[in-house]
């Protein structure tokens, strides 16, 4: 490693705090305009695209030293310090928050590679240890734009890139064909059971067609950061653990905090915290699954000072109910696209370990590649 050279990050590349709400029109976000990228967004080292906040075009072109270019890289500042995700070509000329930072590479430092630096567990623990705030993390420019970088002679860190994003981009394909399936299935449904429903179709409660429970609370000490089992709450995975509560096929969702979100687990080992309502012994899995999509369980919060849904709000859903023969020849169809997301998800799962098991090593120089 003796021709990588390290430095602070401020010698390398701009780090800028995002407009504070009292530089915005109105001091508030707007429906529709340009998109503003915040904590939330930022999830597995991806800006997620859903219901973005935006400013007026006036407020753009009056802020525009805030806008993104592709290649930039945009930190968590609050909460998840450790998180940061790659701006990509269709985010360009978006904003971003004041609870975020943007590191913008110098041209000696290739982006990318910077990006995968940040995503090491090394880096994130040591920003975690460096952050402040009494109640909750936090950093500022001063903080990160004085953090350790250590990179290679730019060919060498444009290949390293490169065969990370090969991984990444496959990953991210695997997810967009596993959104198309089930967007075929559902479309099925749509088209079957609400379309061409009939009138002289039963009307019957949603828990007709399952048994119904709350997961449970999981001590602190079971927690493990490398642990076998993943915990699941409302959003997904929260933790790992050593232990299981459920191991068959099964749906859940939030059932405190965040409503509405439904998740598959498919004959694995998981554990479900108490935050969750789990579904089993489900009479055909697929239908009631899009049923409980579809059902806008939002609508039934209970919750005085947060979301809460009730189980018993849940079984007494009516529904109008088709005929078997229909139900059976549906289960089938979807059975055959899920069946083809389990498979996606498992290539899923390999290529991360592999990216995962590859990420430190190559940024440590213990793996080279040929350039």
């Amino acid at each position: 490693m003796s021709e990588w050279q390290e430095c602070e990050l401020s010698e390398i590349a701009e780090v800028q705090t995002g407009p504070f709400g009292s530089q915005l029109k109105n001091e508030q976000y707007i429906t529709g305009g340009t998109p503003v990228v915040t904590v939330e967004h930022i999830t597995n080292f991806r800006i997620d695209d859903f219901d973005y906040p935006s400013v007026t075009n006036e407020d753009k072109e009056r802020l525009s030293r805030y806008l993104l270019n592709e290649g930039d890289i945009i930190f968590t500042r609050v909460g998840s310090v450790d998180l940061s995700a790659y701006v990509k070509a269709h985010q360009h000329d978006w904003m971003f928050s004041s609870r975020m930072l943007r590191v913008r590479p110098h041209k000696k430092v290739d982006s990318r590679f910077l990006s995968y630096f940040f995503q090491q567990k090394s880096f994130r623990d040591y920003i975690l240890n460096i952050s402040v705030g009494a109640t909750m993390p936090s950093i500022n420019t001063g903080i990160l734009k004085s953090v350790l970088i250590s990179y290679p002679p730019l060919p060498e860190q444009k290949a390293i890139a490169a065969v990370l994003s090969s991984l990444d981009d496959k990953i991210d394909l695997l997810h967009r064909q596993n959104k198309t399936l089930e967007a075929m299935a559902e479309t099925l449904f749509r088209q079957w059971f609400v379309v061409e429903a009939k009138e002289d179709w039963l009307e019957k409660p949603l828990g007709y067609l399952f048994e119904i429970s709350s997961g449970k609370c999981l001590k602190k000490e079971n927690l493990i950061d490398n642990g076998i089992y993943p915990v699941l709450g409302a959003n997904g995975e929260i933790g790992r653990t050593n232990d299981y509560l459920f191991d068959e096929k099964l749906l859940f969702t939030g059932r405190v905090g965040t409503l509405g979100n439904i998740f598959i687990i498919d004959n694995a080992k998981v554990w479900l915290s108490d935050n969750t309502l789990v579904f089993t012994k489900i009479k055909y899995f697929y239908f009631v699954y899009f049923l409980l999509k579809t059902a806008r369980l939002g609508d039934y919060n209970a919750g005085s000072t947060q979301p809460l849904i009730r189980q018993s709000d849940i079984k007494e859903i009516p529904i109008i109910f088709p005929n078997d023969e229909k139900l059976n020849i549906f289960e089938i169809q979807s059975g055959l696209l899920f069946d083809k997301v389990k498979t996606n998800q498992k290539q899923i799962r390999i290529l991360k370990t592999l990216r995962d098991n590859l990420l430190p090593k190559l940024m440590s120089g213990e793996v080279r590649v040929t350039y």
